[in-house]
């Protein structure tokens, strides 16, 4: 079994390890800017897309998770005008007032699910594997209470393991009566905030069912590549229709689509409720305010 090594591949991921901004486009000049994540990230991808597409003049700073949501964190005190790639479920939602800008050319797409993905041949290696699998299932309040205990100082262990005392009949859930209570599970997921509540709830849920489990978080793409190759047993990381169509193109057909694990997802560039804007195209007439 192949593990991905953390390092270097992260810088282009979604994790939060880089704090300082950098501009991922044109020098910022007398642009206004946005605020984003890693570079490589899928919704840095579509920011950049609808710079274009809007002809707005700003400037895409990439940061990371962690370093785009302490520069929200800093700015909502002071009712500082500021906008930022985001996306829900994130704790951001469940602690500040926040906002989508309207996207009326459609450039970051509606309603997002997120997917639960598995290697081929996982159904019939390891059925009680599959079987929790295929019933792993949540709401974005339940991923946002992990994500905020977190957030507020809490280590993902005991968040996650807070969780699952609370939601004790949703877990057996998805456990099951059936399923085998030995083996191995062996799970990619990226380093989105959301992804690492998720990942770690599941797989406290895999180790009370009986199992041992390896975690491997990387970007997107490897993910993608490390399923479609068996490298990793399967990932609750897949962001879809949008987020990740380029990865799920790629590499779609030598995938074992479980279904869907959490719905109503979304992916847009977010605002504090304070900012009297509501769409994109109207960015350009208050850059000076974004600077």
């Amino acid at each position: 079994m192949v593990f991905f090594v953390l390092g270097a591949i992260l810088v282009a991921g979604c994790t939060g390890t880089q704090d300082t901004a950098t501009p991922a486009s044109s020098d910022s000049g007398n642009k206004g800017v946005i605020t984003g994540i890693e570079p490589g990230a899928g919704i840095m991808a579509l920011t950049e897309k609808a710079i274009e597409e809007y002809d707005l003049d700003y400037t895409l700073l990439s940061s990371s998770s962690a370093g785009m949501a302490t520069e929200l964190t800093k700015a909502i005190p002071e009712k500082k005008w500021i906008v930022v790639t985001g996306w829900t479920p994130h704790w951001k939602f469940a602690r500040f007032d926040l906002k989508y800008l309207d996207d009326p050319k459609g450039i970051f797409g509606g309603e997002e699910y997120i997917a639960t993905l598995a290697r081929k041949g996982l159904k019939e290696d390891k059925p009680g594997v599959y079987a929790i699998l295929k019933r792993f299932n949540w709401t974005a309040a339940d991923m946002e209470t992990v994500m905020l205990e977190v957030e507020q100082g809490a280590t993902i262990d005991t968040a996650a393991a807070n969780w699952i005392t609370a939601n004790k009949a949703t877990v057996d859930g998805w456990i099951g009566a059936d399923t085998t209570t030995s083996g191995e599970v062996s799970i990619g997921y990226v380093l989105w905030d959301s992804e690492i509540a998720s990942t770690n709830v599941l797989k406290q849920t895999f180790e009370k069912a009986g199992y041992t489990v390896e975690l491997s978080a990387v970007d997107a793409g490897p993910v993608y590549l490390a399923v479609s190759k068996g490298d990793v047993d399967c990932t609750i990381s897949s962001w879809l229709p949008v987020t990740h169509a380029a990865y799920w193109e790629k590499y779609g057909d030598d995938i074992d689509m479980v279904g869907r694990n959490l719905e109503g997802a979304k992916i847009g560039l977010v605002v504090p409720s304070y900012v009297t804007i509501n769409s994109i195209d109207e960015l350009n007439g208050v850059k000076d305010k974004f600077a």
